[in-house]
């Protein structure tokens, strides 16, 4: 006669456990509670929230009004009452047809291309140099970025003082070598090249922060391994540094084709757009057809905006396009 303890000794092992042999049914689940895939998914509607509200407080209603606006003869008075006339493309027609129109596309090409063009070159022989170590290469870094700290209107105001045709710093350094006064902002010739070469100033250490942080990612040991193979300094710049910056290239060129498209402040305090509309840009044209003559016409304002907008739109997807290609290449 066996006793108790030596029975339940002799029990097969797993005699005792819940029927079906599996784990006791408050060690069931995984230890997740029903409700977590839900409380989770309300966590991440919580977080993506705020974004949403943004994008549509300060995206989606703006491009809306902008849109509905253009498509409104709005005037001081349909402001007040509320009852604006329907026109449809009417206000686009109107800018498309108008004499400034072709001008003003001209001078925003001419402009836009002119400031990316030459701050991204004057930027990355910045950064190339700077990415190399020497004494007093951070202090250096540091005053280029003062033309990014200071304010737009100081900045405007300082190149408006020394391109001053009659006691401008500019034409007193030209001066000096025999050249003769040469109105910068007040001739029609060279107030588009003025304006540009201040937007050029002000982009420059943009251009310097984007792309000297890119040639931060670019292992050191390929220049060791080319300057081996017997590769000069342009070969190296060519053949590495010119290949492997090309996507932080294209986000910088693409963001500087946006803030310039958008330019008004520079332009508006050094020429206003003259002398004779040689400076006026699309930016320019809107903000003086809502804001610049005392009589606001909002919805032409509004079109030439709208066609910055499409500008800026179709730029951002040629810059997916390349870029998706270049993935898949």
């Amino acid at each position: 006669m066996t006793s108790p303890r030596t029975e339940a000794l002799a029990a097969p092992h797993g005699a005792g456990r819940p029927a079906g042999g599996g784990e006791p049914a408050s060690r069931r689940g995984h230890g997740r509670p029903p409700g977590a895939p839900r409380s989770r998914q309300w966590t991440a509607y919580a977080f993506l929230t705020p974004l949403v509200v943004y994008l549509i407080v300060f995206y989606a209603y703006p491009l809306y009004r902008n849109i509905e606006l253009s498509v409104h003869d709005y005037t001081p008075r349909a402001f007040v009452q509320g009852d604006p006339e329907f026109t449809g493309l009417d206000n686009y027609l109107r800018i498309v047809s108008d004499d400034a129109f072709l001008r003003a596309l001209r001078n925003t090409a001419v402009f836009t291309l002119g400031s990316i063009a030459a701050q991204y070159a004057i930027g990355l022989a910045l950064a190339v140099f700077f990415h190399r170590t020497f004494r007093l290469s951070a202090v250096l870094r540091a005053m280029f970025l003062v033309p990014w700290l200071l304010p737009l209107i100081v900045s405007a105001s300082t190149w408006s003082w020394m391109l001053n045709s009659d006691n401008g710093i500019v034409n007193a350094a030209l001066g000096a070598f025999g050249v003769g006064q040469i109105n910068w902002l007040t001739s029609p010739d060279t107030a588009l090249l003025s304006v540009t070469i201040a937007n050029i100033w002000l982009g420059v250490p943009f251009n310097l922060v984007i792309l000297y942080a890119g040639l931060q990612n670019i292992p050191a040991g390929l220049y060791e391994a080319a300057g081996l193979d017997g590769a000069n300094a342009w070969q190296r710049f060519r053949r590495i540094t010119l290949p492997l910056l090309r996507p932080v290239s294209a986000i910088t060129l693409l963001l500087g084709l946006i803030y310039t498209l958008k330019v008004v402040d520079i332009i508006w305090i050094m020429t206003k757009g003259g002398p004779a509309d040689a400076s006026t840009t699309l930016a320019i044209w809107s903000y003086r057809e809502a804001f610049g003559t005392g009589q606001p016409d909002f919805s032409p304002a509004a079109a030439v905006g709208n066609l910055l907008i499409l500008i800026a739109f179709a730029a951002g997807l040629a810059h997916v396009r390349l870029q998706r290609r270049e993935e898949h290449a």
